[in-house]
């Protein structure tokens, strides 16, 4: 009886340093490393929508979009799991959409979508006010609400992938650089 009650309190202490590791590291803006230490540890976890949201904005800040799938159809407990799996999914949809635009050169101008505050809804929603256009070997958009910020897009061939760039730039320093495919 003691060997299964220790070995619960060491299991219920181990899962509240997951949970915190993977919180500190989201806390210090070490999204990559969250997101790397959420997916190792998620099998563990998908039925905490609370660690599944921490999960997947982590992967959302270190551009590991496409890790967002899973967490998205997990996410539908609650109001706010279901308000992250929507916001999570609008992204997912506009990088799909962009890829298939720049790549196929689908037209986009007559689409009216939902939008975020995330960098690549910014970048797709400026894309569409583009209208009907010739395919370019690269774009530059002026951020509406700040003037001293611009964003170049532009497609890259990887290791025989086509990936979209998107490149931040504060006046004319570069500020980060996105990379989805």
């Amino acid at each position: 009886m003691k060997t299964i009650l220790l070995t619960l309190i060491i299991i219920l202490n181990l899962s509240a340093n997951i949970k915190y590791e993977i919180y500190n590291l989201y806390k210090n803006k070490e999204y990559e490393q969250a997101c790397k230490y959420g997916i190792k540890n998620f099998n563990s976890f998908k039925n905490d929508e609370k660690y599944v949201s921490l999960y997947a904005f982590s992967c959302l800040y270190s551009d590991y979009i496409d890790r967002l799938i899973v967490p998205t159809t997990m996410l539908r407990h609650s109001e706010e799991a279901r308000a992250n799996a929507a916001y999570f999914s609008i992204i997912l949809m506009q990088k799909k959409l962009l890829y298939h635009a720049m790549i196929d050169n689908f037209e986009l101008s007559s689409m009216k979508l939902p939008t975020t505050d995330f960098i690549l809804s910014k970048v797709f929603n400026m894309y569409i006010e583009l209208g009907k256009h010739k395919k370019r070997e690269y774009y530059i958009f002026q951020d509406p609400k700040d003037k001293r910020m611009s964003y170049k897009l532009y497609l890259i061939k990887d290791q025989g992938i086509t990936k979209i760039v998107i490149e931040e730039y504060y006046d004319t320093i570069s500020v980060k650089r996105h990379t989805y495919w």
